[in-house]
């Protein structure tokens, strides 16, 4: 009689275990990147046995795409959701843009953007991680693109392409991130100002 519930709470535990596994994982590969993601380390690092992360995952890289996903969700988490709550137009694109540039300056990772690391590590590696990344980094940029566009229907940014637009605040924030990582944090104050002036055209 009880033996539905118990399998309920057995798949809860074993989601709740995986995606602990998966946050780790992501923090490790924010600072060694995704090959730095195994199934042995983890289980060092947690005291884990490898059969139960094997369990769990299969695989490594079954265990590096719950890195990219995990990587992706902190990344909704911290910056597009809060964003949302801004009116939609320019408001909006720039709350966006500051959660963006908050991140590099106090990341949610401990080896700072995630995503700027793993596709400076994959992008010439073919397979199902690099299909991963490349579908968050594009989909995050056709959602800042749309910002956008629903920006210039409420006659904000009049004249601007939102996707050449968009792909010049990528280029600007991934070099800030870089930066910021050998320790030049000026260069995070200028972007910024490169960012306004893009906004301000």
């Amino acid at each position: 009689m009880n033996e539905p519930a118990t399998s309920d709470q057995r798949l809860a535990k074993g989601a709740r275990s995986r995606a602990s596994i998966a946050r780790h994982a992501a923090d490790v590969a924010s600072v060694e990147g995704l090959n730095g993601v195994t199934i042995g380390r983890l289980a060092t690092d947690l005291g884990i046995s490898k059969s139960g992360i094997a369990t769990l995952f299969g695989s490594k890289e079954s265990l590096q795409l719950a890195a990219v996903k995990a990587g992706r969700d902190a990344f909704v988490t911290e910056i597009i959701t809060p964003s949302l709550n801004e009116p939609r137009g320019l408001p909006r694109v720039r709350a966006l843009i500051d959660r963006w540039f908050a991140h590099i300056t106090e990341p949610f990772f401990p080896g700072g953007c995630f995503r700027t690391a793993a596709l400076t590590e994959f992008d010439s590696k073919p397979g199902p991680v690099r299909d991963a990344l490349v579908a968050d980094h594009s989909a995050w940029l056709a959602f800042l693109a749309e910002e956008i566009r629903k920006a210039q229907a409420q006659g904000e940014l009049p004249g601007v392409d939102p996707d050449m637009l968009v792909f010049e605040l990528d280029a600007v924030v991934s070099a800030a991130n870089t930066a910021r990582q050998i320790g030049d944090d000026t260069k995070v104050t200028l972007a910024r100002a490169i960012t306004d002036r893009l906004l301000n055209a």
